[in-house]
């Protein structure tokens, strides 16, 4: 049985994260990207975790009181449910910040992602067209007000 915690991201778990991050998506950011986040005090970075072995990770950036998720990704049994954790965690961390709104990109064919987004409140308000490369695609712009 799975223990899973959602904490912030540290150092140490960079190279999980980037591996996880390479295994994801088709354009990843590189270690040293996400080292940096860690140093951004504009960024909160969280990870799943079942004991050492990270599961998944969210980031976010966020400007006075609003917020862009940056990447979301999980891996292994209970995807759906660890990135709902992981959505919900970064939404209490961000309120508990002072920040009231957060807005995300999602690839228009990503349905699984779409629909755990608007499970949890996001709605659709825009559209990117061909914001995403390898494949080119459109993205849909979704956004949560009251992270509450």
């Amino acid at each position: 049985m799975m223990d899973i915690k959602i904490v912030p991201m540290m150092q140490d778990d960079v190279p999980q994260v980037a591996a996880l991050e390479a295994a994801c998506f088709s354009d990843p950011w590189s270690a040293q990207i996400l080292s940096n986040e860690l140093q951004n005090e504009l960024s909160l970075w969280l990870v799943a975790k079942d004991g050492d072995t990270v599961l998944g990770y969210v980031g976010s950036q966020s400007v006075l009181d609003e917020a862009d998720m940056m990447n979301l990704a999980v891996r292994g049994p209970g995807v759906s449910s660890i990135a709902r954790l992981l959505v919900l965690s970064l939404c209490r961390q961000l309120h508990e910040k002072g920040v009231m709104s957060l807005t995300l990109e999602v690839r228009d064919s990503n349905e699984p992602a779409i629909r755990l987004y608007s499970s949890l409140g996001f709605l659709q308000v825009g559209r990117r067209p061909n914001y995403y490369f390898h494949p080119k695609e459109d993205a849909r712009i979704l956004r949560k007000d009251a992270l509450a």
